[in-house]
């Protein structure tokens, strides 16, 4: 197998076992900007080792820059607010008999609007498993024209628990 089908493959192999890691823009974009990046640095150090084997290293380099950009990304996802379009979707394994109370909300300010299109999201205690997190307000520009509402994260009562909803559009 040349080294450019062997390079494709590994992108194509990496974006797709990794890709599902999270539903978020950033996480998609790193798994294959990563897989293309770690596969090219693969098979250039591989090829030039002086075995020439740089399909292997193509491989190898793929999937490591798969899973380090996916992972770069998802982290980018979960503190902007990783794409969820339903309360299905958005709904985590975090399950209470009685959730924590959440401090109370931070004060904020709310800068000028950066250009039109954007949409003001207010900060938010997001819970993250074990303890929560003070999110700030920002402006964000809807990921798709269908979506123009955010709903912050939220517990909600389930059949006598508790259920963690992450932020999702709509």
């Amino acid at each position: 197998m040349n080294t450019a089908k062997t390079f494709l493959t590994a992108l194509a192999l990496t974006g797709l076992l990794t890709g599902c890691v999270g539903t978020g823009p950033n996480t998609q974009q790193g798994v294959v900007g990563g897989a293309a990046l770690g596969a090219l640095a693969g098979a250039i150090i591989g090829n030039n080792s002086g075995n020439h084997n740089g399909a292997s290293g193509a491989l190898i380099g793929a999937a490591a820059g798969g899973l380090l950009g996916g992972t770069i990304g998802n982290s980018l996802d979960h503190e902007r607010g990783t794409l969820y379009t339903s309360p299905e979707q958005a709904t985590t394994n975090v399950v209470m008999v009685q959730p924590p109370p959440a401090p109370p909300p931070r004060r904020e300010v709310v800068v000028y609007q950066p250009g039109p299109g954007f949409v003001w999201i207010n900060g938010y205690w997001a819970f993250d498993g074990a303890q929560y997190v003070w999110i700030e307000g920002r402006w964000v520009r809807p990921p798709h024209r269908r979506y123009h509402s955010y709903y912050a994260p939220h517990w909600e009562h389930r059949g006598g628990s508790y259920v963690y909803i992450q932020g999702y559009w709509r």
